[in-house]
């Protein structure tokens, strides 16, 4: 029996496969070790994990857990692993990884290719089938994080504010949102979560994209996610995942078009590829 996660800092996604291939989809609470502690993490599986669980337990020799998840470092890792055999169980054999290479195993399997996460945030790497050997550092979403929700919320409310859209979607913007510029000042340099903030805004330019001003924001925030990011990995196809991946798939194939790559695989969660990656 396999345990697979994908974890967030919001939720984490877990799938319990058993050996005829039967599957029980399950949520939780984000686990990111680089912000939890040993005893959160374990707090977390013993009240909403555990509880969703066969009642039975596990066989400990049969027990696989394979868990992906944002703040898995080397560094960190450990105290994930160490958090699920102490919960779930003492034996079991335990893997913890990125979600860098859990996007990357989700979309190509065993098979060499670009692979990049867009999401609230952006990351990219180049995968040789096995392992991650060149990765492209994202920098957050003040230095970086070309392409993702928060870069193109961020590049949203800096031409809204400085008048460098039409009026018409300016007012808009204000409209639909119900955001005023001290609000957007408050809480993208004084509050908690800035990127979650920033990121929450771009589906306005989802529902915006056939006006021409929108879609040239658009094609500049995906182009230099290209030419920053995806540019630096030899290979003209690219894989994806993520929410932003998977709901701009027109602006993104535009873009690629126009500087010579291909897009690939696309999964708007990695979950699903992992099930089949460990199947």
């Amino acid at each position: 029996m396999k345990l697979i996660a994908d974890s967030g800092s919001t939720k984490t996604a877990w799938c319990l496969l058993a050996a005829d291939e039967s599957q029980m989809l399950l949520q939780t609470q984000g686990i990111n070790p680089f912000l939890q502690a040993e005893s959160e993490i374990c707090d977390v599986l013993q009240g909403e994990l555990l509880p969703q669980l066969p009642p039975q337990g596990f066989s400990d020799d049969q027990l696989e857990i394979y868990f992906y998840g944002a703040g898995c470092t080397p560094e960190a890792s450990p105290k994930v692993a160490s958090a699920l055999r102490t919960v779930i169980s003492a034996d079991a054999q335990v893997e913890v990884q990125s979600d860098m290479l859990g996007a990357a195993r989700g979309l190509c399997g065993n098979v060499p290719g670009i692979v990049a996460i867009l999401g609230t945030g952006s990351n990219s790497c180049y995968y040789d089938g096995e392992r991650i050997i060149k990765n492209v550092s994202p920098l957050g979403f003040i230095l970086g994080d070309e392409g993702s929700g928060a870069y193109i919320g961020k590049r949203l409310v800096g031409d809204v504010l400085k008048h460098q859209l039409p009026a018409e979607i300016c007012t808009l913007f204000m409209d639909e949102t119900g955001l005023t510029a001290p609000d957007i000042i408050q809480r993208t340099y004084r509050e908690p979560f800035p990127n979650r903030f920033l990121a929450s805004l771009s589906p306005f330019c989802a529902r915006h994209r056939d006006d021409d001003a929108i879609r040239a924001l658009l094609i500049d925030c995906f182009r230099q996610f290209f030419l920053r990011n995806i540019s630096a990995y030899d290979g003209s196809t690219v894989n994806l995942v993520g929410s932003v991946g998977y709901y701009y798939q027109p602006e993104i194939k535009a873009v690629a078009a126009m500087l010579g790559y291909n897009v690939g695989n696309v999964l708007k969660e990695p979950l699903q590829g992992l099930i089949a990656y460990h199947s």
